[in-house]
């Protein structure tokens, strides 16, 4: 089985395509488990090397738009049998950027099914939405929880475009073009490595940064409510998307995959339980009007019920998945955090 993965060099790319070579076969859609025999990442930088060396993963770099311009059959070969989209510019970029949050996540996602609908093979599209797509306001606000049918209301660029990358998906596999599986993810956290130019990135910083002994930035209030996954649970329910029947899937809408509601003053807690007081102490509580503006229009509670029954279930505890991002990333952890 040949699995394509745009943003195949970024954080989830990485860790799914990882994951896919530890599972060693896939079951797409209640089909028969087939051996994964190829891996193709797309993305502007080559993934790293522990992927390169495996004879299974090729690197295919370049700008989206522009491979899919130039040369459609290398992103999406005829043998492509599942496109994981995951390649997106992050949410503060589309609202600093509104000319690259288009081009990178509309006229990409546009691009990319049409190279699937050229294969005229119907390949399994999972598209990673985002919980952007619901925003709070006064004229339209949100329930205290939202659920699987709860009507998307975006507030920023990144999430129209995320919310038309969905219909596009749902439309495209309801014309046999392909088979589209959508899924919004919700705020991943803990990220290892460096801050990206989304919105919610201090949603790891708070906690990674501290970690490495460095003062971590929460530019919002301790009482921010925040609905969040583990990046394996994240990779988890990404993968279900493509193993999951027609029948388990149900409509072509999105999952909302789990989340686990807390605050980032609960998330701060966790962490001096996990790491210590000098640890957590190490957060930077100074506001950002920019960032709580944005901040403030997500949920911060849902209701998965179309993943709990594909038997895809929140993490119990934000102080396990601390202890995991520890244990993942020793070289990261400062002396002070290992105590």
């Amino acid at each position: 089985m040949h699995i394509v993965i745009t943003g195949g060099a970024g954080f989830l790319g990485v860790r799914l395509a990882r994951a896919l070579i530890e599972k060693k076969s896939l079951a797409i859609a209640g089909a028969p488990a087939e051996a994964i025999t190829r891996l193709s990442l797309v993305d502007r930088a080559e993934p790293p090397a522990d992927l390169l060396a495996d004879s299974r993963v090729t690197a295919v770099v370049g700008d989206l738009n522009a491979l899919l311009a130039q040369s459609p059959e290398r992103v999406v070969p005829s043998d492509a049998k599942i496109v994981f989209h995951l390649a997106a510019a992050v949410s503060g970029e589309c609202e600093a950027d509104f000319d690259l949050g288009m081009h990178s996540n509309l006229d990409a996602t546009r691009a990319l099914l049409e190279a699937c609908r050229a294969r005229k093979t119907v390949p399994t599209v999972v598209f990673a939405s985002s919980l952007a797509v619901f925003g709070h306001s006064e004229e339209q606000p949100l329930p205290a929880v939202i659920e699987d049918n709860t009507l998307p209301t975006p507030l920023t660029s990144y999430g129209i475009q995320k919310f038309i990358g969905e219909q596009l998906t749902a439309d495209f596999g309801r014309k046999g073009f392909i088979r589209g599986r959508n899924v919004r993810l919700m705020t991943v956290s803990v990220r290892p490595g460096k801050p990206n130019g989304a919105a919610s990135s201090f949603f790891s910083g708070m906690i990674r940064e501290p970690l490495a002994g460095v003062p971590g930035a929460c530019p919002v209030p301790r009482d921010t409510p925040v609905a969040l996954s583990s990046p394996g649970l994240t990779v988890r329910g990404i993968i279900r998307a493509a193993e999951a029947t027609d029948a388990e899937w149900g409509p072509r809408t999105a999952v909302n995959l789990p989340a686990l509601a807390t605050t980032t003053g609960e998330m701060a807690a966790a962490l001096e339980r996990v790491a210590g007081k000098a640890v957590a102490a190490l957060i930077d509580w100074t506001p950002d009007a920019r960032i709580q503006k944005i901040v403030a229009t997500w949920p911060g509670r849902i209701d998965a019920q179309r993943a709990r029954g594909l038997g895809l279930l929140p993490d119990a505890d934000f102080d396990t998945v601390i202890r995991d991002y520890i244990r993942e990333n020793p070289h990261a952890i400062a002396e002070v955090a290992r105590t």
